[in-house]
């Protein structure tokens, strides 16, 4: 798949000089670049790398002298993750599957595929179940029934989609993905000692047996449009309502969502983030990896948590947070630092009680 200058520049929106009518096959770092790849240079301390490289086109900086690097062609950007978006679509093909369905796979009758649908081989789907046009289902996925995914959707092998589960449109799931498993839900036909200890947070007086019973889950999962789901992500079907996945949201691997959870539009999920049942997330709310979210609490829009962050009470919406409980980062920052002054301090404490020891012992001698 080669890419000339010029289609770069236009598809990144950026300014380009030189020859842009060079052709290119992909991307590498600018010590390593071949004379058909494009160097990545877009900051200054690239340029000796340019040097080493044979690369004849680069992404450069802003006010960047591409003739003195030795380029005959470069395109300009102010953003590079923004750049590297733009450049690494339009040179990643995605799985080769070809529009029809494998002969390997098992289809109900009653399942509508859309126009130019892929369904690759050992794929099992499902009654009425519903793919929308354009879907590329990779292989060895598995559908349920009554299942609906829009349009332009990329299913890599090993997804799990439960039963009613309903996805909009360019969905992209990882490999082991699994979309509306039960949620963990169970209850004791007397007060159970966890909901004893949440009542008085104190040490019961008195244990007895219990046994605990299934609360089933009669509800589903809803995906709006634009989300992506990592590999080995988990979302649970809600309990009556349905467990929610808003437009435009990124799960990485090892996400768990609990059932009921509600997740806004456009958040970042990072890698085993874990949010418990039937809590709140507000949009563009930013998750680090291993962040633990506890159950029936509201996280509010534009949050941004910390990795390793543990959320137990409500967060208003703007904060950042950081910590085990979570506080505001600057709180955090400042009890880290108290924390790497103990040593210090202790040693100072035993020096000032050995000082008064001796002074009290010197006193009553006198």
């Amino acid at each position: 798949m080669s890419q000339t200058i010029e289609h770069i520049a236009q598809a990144l929106g950026a300014r380009a000089e030189g020859d842009l009518s060079i052709e290119v096959t992909g991307a590498s770092e600018p010590a390593t670049a071949e004379p058909d790849q494009i160097a990545l240079a877009m900051s200054e301390k690239y340029a000796e790398g340019l040097r080493e490289g044979k690369a004849r086109a680069a992404l450069l900086w802003e006010g960047a002298d591409w003739r003195a690097l030795g380029l005959e062609a470069a395109v300009f950007v102010t953003r590079p993750r923004l750049a590297m978006a733009g450049l690494s679509k339009a040179f990643d093909p995605g799985p080769n599957v070809e529009p029809g369905i494998h002969p390997t796979c098992v289809i109900d009758p009653t399942a509508i595929i859309g126009k130019d649908a892929a369904i690759g081989p050992f794929t099992v789907i499902g009654k009425e179940v519903k793919i929308g046009p354009n879907a590329r289902i990779v292989g060895q996925v598995t559908i349920a029934e009554g299942a609906q995914i829009g349009s332009d959707a990329l299913i890599y092998p090993g997804a799990r989609i439960g039963a009613r589960v309903l996805i909009g449109d360019r969905l992209v799931c990882q490999p082991g993905a699994v979309i509306g498993s039960d949620g963990f839900s169970f209850v004791t036909p007397d007060p159970s000692g966890v909901e004893e200890i949440r009542h008085t947070l104190e040490q019961r007086e008195e244990i007895t047996e219990q046994k605990w019973f299934r609360i089933h889950s009669l509800g589903t999962v809803e995906i709006g449009d634009d989300v992506e789901i990592g590999a080995n992500a988990c979302i649970d079907r809600g309990t009556v309502r349905a467990t929610a996945i808003g437009s435009g949201s990124k799960l990485d691997n090892m996400v768990h969502i609990g059932h009921n959870v509600q997740v806004g539009e456009d958040c970042l999920l990072c890698g085993q983030v874990g949010i418990a049942g039937s809590t709140r997330i507000g949009h563009r709310v930013v998750l680090a990896g291993q962040c633990g979210v506890s159950d029936n609490i509201t996280v509010g829009d534009d949050v941004i948590a910390a990795g390793g962050t543990n959320i137990y009470t409500n967060v208003p919406k703007g904060r950042t947070i950081w910590g085990s409980p979570a506080v505001k980062m600057e709180t955090q920052l400042e009890i880290n630092k108290s924390v790497r002054r103990l040593p210090r301090l202790f040693a100072q404490m035993a020096e000032l009680r050995e000082t008064v020891t001796k002074l009290t012992q010197k006193g009553g001698t006198e």
